[in-house]
This record gives C-alpha cells, structure tokens and sequence, in this order.
C-alpha cells in the first residue's frame, strides 16, 4: 500500500527520498532525476538537491483533485539504478 501525500495548489513544499537508510550499503548516489505524471500537468518540480544519501524537490502548483506521480530515479556509484514514487494528491485545504 503507497502513501498518498496532500498538497494544496498554493502551496510549495519539499519532498525527499532518504536512500542512505540501509539502502546504499557504502555505494553512494551519483546522479538523481526527478519526473512528474502526468507529463503535461501543473504540478511544478523545482530546486532538485542531493545532499549525501538524501535527494530532494520542491512541489508547487497543481489541479485540485489530481493525483500526480513523482518519481525519483537516482544511478548509484557502482551502476546500479532504483526509483521510489511519491504519490501527491492535491486538494484544497
């Protein structure tokens, strides 16, 4: 079962993907992209940051009573790839 982040449309807040909680094992992350779906959406992303084992975007924007994927791919330091998604909801609050 995945959670499901709210968000108001007017609102602006980060979201981030802890990939150093046991998940690295002495590997590190060298490149981290951030996608938003549906492509065509006004769901904003915005400000993406890697800071050690921790990657992070800010969301702002959207349609109230949308919910939005927002998947963060990240290429570790042995080649290797993964992906987490956040589910965001947004809704008048």
């Amino acid at each position: 079962m995945m959670t499901i982040f709210l968000k108001d449309p007017g609102g602006v807040i980060e979201h981030a993907v802890d990939w150093d909680a046991g998940y690295l094992a002495g590997r590190t992350i060298s490149q981290s992209s951030w996608q938003v779906v549906p492509v065509q959406s006004s769901l904003t992303l915005s400000g993406a940051r890697l800071e050690g084992g921790r990657t992070a975007v800010t969301l702002s924007g959207g349609e109230a009573g949308c919910v939005y994927r927002v998947t963060n791919r990240v290429t570790l330091s042995d080649g290797s790839s993964d992906e987490r998604t956040l589910l965001v909801r947004v809704e008048e609050r």
